[in-house]
C-alpha cells in the first residue's frame, strides 16, 4: 500500500532509530530493528498505527495483534504488556501513536450520528482506511516544515480524529469524547486507582467517584477494562513493583510493602503468576537486558 510505504519512510527518517515522544503535539513515533521482550506499560487513550512489522498488546490475558496497515485503539489508561513481534534491520518495525484527547473529540461529536447503544470496551484493532493513513502522512510531513506546525498541526489532528470517528471503531472513539458517558466515568475511577494503588480498595468509593451505583459501576468497569477493579489494582501494583525492583531488587519484601502487599509470600506468588518468575530472579534478568522502549 503506497500510503503505508510513505508513512514508513517518514517514521524511519524522523525517529532517529528509536522512540521519540511528542514530535508533534500528542504524537509519538517509534522504530525497532529487532523483536522485543514483553514490556509492561500503561496505555492511554490513543491510536497506534503500524507502518511496518507487527506488534502484540496483551490486556488481562487477551492478545491484540496488529501489523502494517492496521491500528489499535485504546480507550483509557490500561495496564498492558507490549512487544514487537516482527522487526529486522532490513525491515524495521515502525509505528506512530496519536493521543485521543477527549476535548478534541468532543468538538466533533455533534457532526457524527450517535450509535444506537454506547460502545464501552477496552481495546480494538481495525484495518486503516487509505484516508486515515493519508491524513497521518500529511501530519508527519509537518516535521519537514516546522514553520507550518503552529498553523496546520491541529487541523491535521482534527482530520485524523474525524477519520477515526467515521471508521469501524467510531463508536468506541466517540465514547472517549463523551464527557458524562460511561467510559468517562470509569476513567475517573481508573485515575483514582492509579494514584492510590497502594491503598485498600473500596468499590463503593470508586462507584461514588464514577457517579454510578455499585452494580452499574462493576458492569461498566469490566466492560471498559476487561477486569474487575481489584484485578485492575493488582495489575497496577505489580507493574509498579517491577519498576521499583530495577532499582531496589535486593529488598523484595520492602518493594511488595510499598505497592500495597502486607504478605511477602502473596506478593511473590502473584508476581510470579504475572511475569513468569519470582521477583528476585526477574529483577536480575531485567537488569541484564538492555530493552529498548516500545510505544
Amino acid at each position: 500500500m503506497a500510503g503505508t510505504a510513505e508513512l514508513r519512510e517518514q517514521i524511519l527518517r524522523h525517529s532517529h532509530g528509536g522512540v521519540r515522544h511528542d514530535v508533534l503535539p500528542g504524537v509519538s513515533i517509534g522504530v525497532s530493528t529487532v523483536p522485543t521482550e514483553p514490556a509492561s506499560v500503561m496505555s492511554y487513550a490513543s491510536m497506534s498505527l503500524i507502518a511496518q512489522g507487527a506488534k502484540r498488546t496483551v490486556l488481562n490475558g487477551t492478545a491484540y495483534d496488529y501489523r502494517a496497515g492496521q491500528f489499535l485503539v485504546a480507550s483509557l489508561d490500561l495496564p498492558v504488556t507490549g512487544r514487537v513481534l516482527e522487526a529486522s534491520a532490513e525491515q524495521p518495525f515502525a509505528v506512530v501513536t496519536i493521543a485521543l484527547e477527549p476535548a478534541l473529540l468532543a468538538a466533533l461529536l455533534l457532526e457524527t450520528p450517535a450509535p444506537a447503544a454506547p460502545i464501552v470496551t477496552a481495546m480494538a484493532v481495525s484495518d486503516a482506511e487509505p484516508a486515515l493513513i493519508d491524513a497521518v502522512v500529511r501530519m508527519l510531513g509537518l516535521l519537514d516544515r516546522p514553520a507550518d506546525i503552529p498553523v496546520l498541526a491541529e487541523a491535521y489532528r482534527r482530520e485524523i480524529l474525524w477519520r477515526l470517528l467515521t471508521s469501524d471503531q467510531g463508536g468506541l472513539v466517540r465514547q472517549i469524547g463523551v464527557a458524562d458517558g460511561s467510559l468517562a466515568r470509569v476513567s475517573r475511577s481508573v485515575g483514582w486507582i492509579r494514584e492510590h494503588y497502594a491503598e485498600p480498595l473500596r468499590v463503593e468509593k470508586l462507584a461514588g467517584i464514577a457517579r454510578m451505583s455499585t452494580s452499574a459501576f462493576h458492569r461498566h468497569f469490566r466492560s471498559a477494562t476487561s477486569m474487575t477493579p481489584i484485578q485492575f489494582q493488582k495489575q497496577i501494583r505489580l507493574q509498579e513493583a517491577r519498576t521499583l525492583l530495577l532499582t531496589d531488587g535486593d529488598d523484595i519484601a520492602g518493594v511488595g510493602f510499598r505497592v500495597g502487599y502486607d504478605s511477602p509470600s502473596q506478593f511473590s506468588r502473584e508476581y510470579r503468576r504475572a511475569f513468569g518468575e519470582p521477583p528476585a530472579r526477574d529483577a536480575v534478568r531485567l537488569r541484564a537486558i538492555a530493552r529498548p522502549p516500545v510505544i
